[in-house]
């Protein structure tokens, strides 16, 4: 959405600088979603009059079908930065059964238009093409994409956002066509390489590809020896900013420059570690993490490839049942090294959050770490995913949503943001808001298990029991046996009186546990649906003598709300360092202090 003469508006210490699409607080930028913007500015254009939601979901997504709930978290994100608490109207009025409406007093200015005017567009790396450099080269092109998204994503991030990995690698050898891929991604340009052996060397094509008119504007090639593979990311990157006429900073250009190692061993490794930690199961984890321990013993100050182990290591309990203790001191050594030897780097500052959320247990370092990573690079999706997460753990519904509504933006087709919008919109008690969500992720990739379960727990509140045993019997296929299905479907059994069949689950979790770790939640979660309060309470404290990362839930699932109240458990909730809450009548929650 644009305007053809472009106004400010100013309204308390806010100006809208439509021509740049720039919000400004006393002058500073205040960073939007595109969509969050256009919100804004049809709110603030038509102040004082009452627009209808149907009429502001028209004009901003006028050929897609979105949910009403796209609107409301726009709407919310908005509130939070004009520091509007619940009931005030002081910026934006919600009429009941109608839709909102600009309060504030808005002053209107011309300006005179620019010769060019940055304005903020999207842009999509499509995978890779391996043309003719062998299956063994497979890893190479893929990792080529995912650096080539995240050196893009630094430069000038307040005008150009890049699409995350993920979205993009689903068009891997796909028929469809640019203009296709240009819109179901909304981007604005495409970038299409190619990368091709010719004897010892390494030719890698790139082009340049505006969606509207499929004009191709730039185009280049580059032979390579594979030990000069390090300086290609970053050549391409600041010869594509020069061709769509974005600003690039000195600061940017070293931030750049300090992202790889000078080893090109230890960068092929990386690539290997990264390759495989993207497949997100137990086994490509261990070999991820196989294949970063090799890079770091060649370069010990490598930052990225200690990130990429960190969180190999911090994640690995809650996805694949390993022993928390086993694996902390390792995480918080690949930490470590990693902020020591670029301490600059969203992917270092992630790693720090994800360590101190999951293991370190200190959610406003974690907090603190994820915010830093989104300042170094906004674009950077996995920051804004679990700032959400922290955010969402914390308590903090409302301040979560508008992380993850980001972290989707960014990464549209990537299951995980679906699925944890869904235990997130699940934490604030909003069940058909995770169920969507849930089901999205299905959608998105019907064999992602996390979704599965998320459909799962969301299923158990609605009390549509069916629906919930389905999903748990293709989450511990599709999860190779993590005990969170198994645990799960006791606790049903429990609260919908098979009892037996309950007892049968904790029996097989105690016959599981004489070859390899239970996490002892999943036994306390069980003896809490059977209403073994006791028990429930002794294997929670089992939990925290074996830092079981699970404990991390007890803030915000419904099931543990009939233990708020009791002394042992807010004792042990202290002494974990979370927060208590408990609902309240009108649904919302407060902390109990």
């Amino acid at each position: 959405m644009s305007e053809a003469q472009p106004h400010t508006y100013d309204f308390g210490d806010f100006r809208i600088d439509t021509g740049k699409r720039l919000l400004l607080r006393a002058g500073d930028h205040v960073p939007l979603t595109p969509k969050v913007f256009d919100t804004l500015l049809l709110l603030v254009a038509h102040q004082g009059q009452v627009l209808d939601k149907q009429e502001l979901m028209s004009a901003l997504w006028p050929d897609t079908a979105v949910e009403e709930n796209n609107l409301n978290q726009n709407i919310s994100t908005l509130r939070h930065i004009f520091g509007e608490t619940r009931g005030e109207n002081r910026y934006i009025a919600t009429i009941p059964g109608t839709g909102y409406c600009f309060t504030a007093e808005v002053r209107t200015f011309k300006v005179a238009i620019p010769e060019e005017t940055p304005t903020h567009s999207r842009i999509a790396v499509l995978p890779f093409e391996n043309l003719g450099a062998g299956p063994e080269r497979e890893y190479l092109a893929d990792g080529l994409t995912e650096e080539t998204i995240a050196t893009i994503g630094q430069i000038d991030p307040e005008h150009f956002s890049v699409i995350g990995r993920t979205s993009v690698m689903r068009y891997k050898c796909t028929t469809r066509t640019l203009a296709e891929i240009g819109r179901e991604l909304d981007a604005s340009y495409l970038i299409e390489s190619s990368l091709r052996a010719e004897g010892g060397r390494l030719r890698i094509t790139s082009k340049l590809i505006r969606v509207h008119d499929q004009l191709q504007i730039w185009s280049a090639s580059y032979d390579s020896e594979p030990s000069s593979l390090l300086t290609f990311q970053r050549e391409l990157s600041i010869a594509i900013a020069e061709q769509v006429r974005l600003r690039l900073s000195p600061v940017r250009l070293t931030a750049l420059a300090n992202r790889q190692t000078q080893s090109p061993e230890a960068y092929d490794l990386y690539l290997h570690g990264r390759h495989f930690w993207n497949q997100l199961t137990g086994p490509t984890t261990r070999r991820a993490i196989e294949y970063f321990t090799r890079a770091t013993a060649l370069d010990p100050g490598y930052a990225l490839a200690c990130a990429g182990l960190a969180d190999c290591y911090s994640s690995s309990p809650v996805h694949g049942d390993v022993p928390p203790r086993l694996v902390m001191q390792n995480a918080r050594d690949a930490v470590a090294n990693a902020v020591a030897a670029e301490p600059n780097l969203a992917e270092v500052q992630t790693a720090l959050g994800n360590f101190n959320f999951w293991l370190g247990w200190d959610w406003s370092a974690a907090e603190a770490a994820f915010r830093r990573g989104i300042a170094l690079d906004p674009n950077y999706p996995l920051a804004h995913r679990m700032l959400g997460v922290v955010l969402s753990h914390s308590c903090r519904h409302d301040e979560a949503q508008p992380s993850m509504q980001r972290a989707r933006e960014l990464d549209p087709l990537y299951a995980m943001h679906q699925s944890l919008s869904s235990h997130i919109a699940f934490a604030a008690r909003d069940y058909p808001a995770a169920a969507h969500f849930a089901r999205q992720a299905l959608v998105v990739d019907p064999e992602f298990w996390i979704a599965q379960l998320h459909l799962a727990q969301v299923a158990v509140e609605l009390g549509d029991y069916d629906l919930a045993l389905d999903a748990l019997n293709k989450c511990g296929r599709l999860s190779v046996g993590n005990t969170k299905a198994l645990s799960l479907r006791g606790y049903i059994f429990a609260k919908t009186g098979r009892t037996g069949e309950a007892l049968e689950i904790l029996q097989t979790l105690e016959a599981i546990a004489r070859e390899r770790f239970v996490p002892p939640y999943a036994m306390a979660l069980v003896h809490a649906g059977l209403g073994h309060t006791g028990l429930a309470l002794d294997w929670l404290v089992r939990a925290f003598d074996a830092h079981d990362v699970h404990l991390v839930f007890l803030t915000i699932d419904p099931k543990w709300d009939p233990f708020r109240h009791e002394p042992s458990f807010m004792a042990l909730l202290k002494r974990c360092g979370f927060r208590n809450v408990v609902p309240e009548k009108s649904g919302f929650y407060e902390q109990v202090i």
